[in-house]
């Protein structure tokens, strides 16, 4: 499976939230790819894994967690960064647990969310693995 070395893989299902990120990303010179539903990031690994997710917990149909999960069990190992406007109890806990290397909350620092990547993409991924 090929890695896309580079890419940022930004799944969230506002909108908004995948168009700021994704310029905010482009602008410190990463390739993002953007999507609306896990389900369509799931389709897009057909083209091999990205470097790094950054996944939004609360979406429609399969949550964030639910993404990680279902990646770990398919033995795709990439690092993600969760991202989310409700700091539900025990969320950061079952992130970290699924794998996740970082978890920020909305609205996203910019510094922080750069930290965040720049760590995740240093880490071991599928291409790794």
């Amino acid at each position: 499976m090929t890695t896309h070395l580079a890419t940022v893989a930004i799944v969230d299902d506002d909108a908004s939230v995948r168009k700021a990120l994704a310029l905010l990303l482009t602008a410190c010179s990463f390739e993002t790819a953007t999507y609306g539903s896990a389900a369509e990031f799931l389709h897009s690994l057909n083209d091999g894994p990205p470097a790094c997710l950054i996944v939004d917990l609360q979406m429609p149909e399969m949550t964030g967690l639910e993404l990680q999960q279902r990646l770990l069990c398919d033995g795709i190992r990439i690092p993600t960064i969760a991202i989310t406007a409700y700091n539900e109890f025990g969320a950061r806990e079952r992130c970290e647990a699924a794998g996740a290397s970082a978890f920020l909350l909305k609205p996203i620092q910019e510094v922080a969310l750069i930290s965040a990547v720049k760590l995740a993409m240093a880490e071991p991924s599928a291409k790794d693995s």
